[in-house]
């Protein structure tokens, strides 16, 4: 790891806003307004906003050494080449590292997002100190990453630890790329609230969606609710076979998940580590953790400046 750059930012870009704040290892000491992607005509606009607030942030905090940046999509890492941006118009081979880089005289890397949670987790949080991490991301969509021998690995097109596109039914619900019973097709958000809507419909009671997300879903499993209680058992089901089938690969120390469905608690992860164990042996459980991640909505900057620091 670098010692030399201790101060840097890290960029959370989301489809609706792109985030700025600037780190000193695992210390967040600022973050800057959210920049809505809306309000700019393309990728050009928003890179020199993106530019401006860089530029603004060091002048009060001069040590910057390095920007690092988190999108929802495709990155050739190598390169710094944003390959697409499905939620974001007119974001195909866009050269961020290089523009942003001219643009700032700094050091640009550009990541995955999902890939930066799993790195601010492995260098800041919940699997500090571990050596082989597998991190998910379990909200809209399942992004996952995965650092091996204390390394980000990202795979000979930089697209590995795609938890989310395993099969856990090999004649299943059809995926995003021809792919079969791919997990987020059963663990997103939207999955989740439409499957607790029918399983409360099969029971008798009407339920509208808006009353089937898993917040709600949790705080009625944690009242109680049988019905609640059986959906988080079958989510930790779908959820634990991918987990028990990567486990059996990578051997690793730790699973880290991330996003709105592990804000469930032991609702879900009581059930998600029965289930895991159930489907190992001895030798790969014994060492392996289930941890919910430590960091939230900040785990994005968190884990692009420290990507970049220590590439620096």
């Amino acid at each position: 790891m670098a010692d030399t750059c201790k101060t840097s930012i890290g960029i959370d870009f989301g489809g609706t806003s792109v985030k700025l704040g600037v780190c000193r290892g695992d210390e967040l000491l600022v973050t800057d307004e959210p920049i809505p992607t809306a309000n700019f005509n393309g990728p050009a606009a928003l890179i020199t906003e993106m530019a401006a607030r860089v530029a603004k942030l060091r002048e009060k905090y001069p040590d910057i050494c390095a920007i690092g940046v988190g999108v929802p999509g495709l990155v050739d890492f190598d390169h710094g080449l944003v390959h697409v941006l499905t939620n974001v118009p007119g974001w195909k081979h866009i050269p961020l590292k290089t523009i942003l880089g001219e643009k700032t005289g700094l050091p640009v890397l550009v990541e995955n997002d999902a890939n930066a949670m799993v790195y601010a987790e492995f260098r800041h949080g919940a699997a500090r100190g571990l050596k082989n991490v597998v991190g998910l991301t379990v909200g809209t969509g399942i992004g996952g990453g995965l650092v091996l021998d204390g390394k980000m690995y990202r795979g000979s097109g930089f697209a590995a630890g795609e938890v989310g596109q395993m099969s856990i039914h090999f004649d299943g619900k059809p995926g995003n790329y021809g792919n079969l019973g791919a997990l987020e097709k059963y663990t997103g958000n939207q999955q989740i609230t439409e499957h607790a809507q029918l399983r409360y419909s099969e029971a008798g009671i009407k339920r509208d969606l808006s009353e089937c997300t898993p917040k709600h879903l949790a705080d009625a499993a944690q009242a109680g609710d049988e019905i609640a209680q059986q959906i988080w058992n079958e989510v930790a089901d779908w959820l634990g076979t991918a987990i028990a089938s990567t486990a059996w690969l990578l051997n690793p120390d730790a699973f880290v998940i991330g996003g709105g469905v592990a804000q469930a608690g032991d609702i879900i992860f009581a059930p998600l580590k029965r289930k895991v164990q159930s489907m190992l042996s001895t030798v790969v459980w014994e060492r392996l953790q289930i941890l919910p991640a430590r960091f939230s909505n900040e785990a994005g900057i968190i884990g692009n400046a420290a990507l970049a620091a220590d590439a620096v």
